[in-house]
């Protein structure tokens, strides 16, 4: 502990002033730009992917980056959705998925997780994913066969996310877009979903159009 506790008071000596506007700001309220879901593995760095700052994201994290479906049961996922997308009014809500997903490794056999019985349980918000690559990964790699359960798996859980009715209401009114990645942890490439087309591209690919917008705004200014 005590690397972390170094680590906190060069952030207060060092990081913090450098920053401290942008703080003074936060400490008013928060206006973040996407709800971010991801899984809880040590290895992802939401910042450090994204190149983002406190404030920029409202971030979900758990076991296999899972939404559960809407239910009247009151749970952490359930209520930070509703609270992100009705009171803080996202407009985007990213999924994002990772190699070496312990999490979806486990998903391909949660028989062997009996000792584990709550992970077992949970990882059953992956099941739909699971089947589909049981149904159309024959002849495939066990590497292939993970890359399609990791691609599944963000897919199905924007697909719970429009259970949820905040988020139904927000898409129903244009007011949220739902968005699909999948993060290589051994050559930080991220891909991203396109609905329309139903392919997986890179990211610089996928969002081509809206960078260049971005770039020619800011060129403008």
């Amino acid at each position: 502990m005590s690397r972390f506790a170094l680590g906190a008071i060069k952030f207060q000596r060092e990081v913090f002033p450098q920053k401290q506007e942008l703080f003074e700001r936060l400490s008013t309220g928060q206006s973040p730009e996407a709800l971010f879901i991801t899984c809880s593995d040590s290895r992802i760095e939401t910042a450090l992917i994204t190149q983002t700052d406190p404030g920029d994201l409202f971030i979900c994290r758990n076991a296999g980056n899972i939404v559960p479906p809407h239910t009247n049961q009151t749970g952490g996922m359930t209520a930070s959705i509703e609270f992100a997308v009705g009171a803080l009014r996202v407009p985007n809500i990213v999924v994002c998925g990772h190699t070496e997903c312990g999490a979806m490794k486990g998903a391909m056999n949660r028989a062997g997780l009996d000792h584990l019985p709550h992970v077992r349980e949970w990882l059953g918000f992956a099941q739909g994913a699971v089947d589909i690559v049981d149904a159309l990964g024959a002849g495939m790699s066990p590497e292939e066969k993970m890359r399609m359960l990791l691609e599944q798996n963000v897919i199905l859980q924007l697909q719970h996310l429009r259970t949820h009715p905040t988020v139904a209401v927000a898409l129903a009114s244009k007011a949220v877009t739902l968005h699909g990645w999948v993060y290589d942890i051994k050559t930080g490439e991220v891909s991203a979903y396109d609905a329309e087309s139903e392919t997986w591209q890179p990211i610089e690919e996928r969002y081509a159009s809206e960078i260049a917008s971005e770039a020619l705004a800011g060129h403008a200014c």
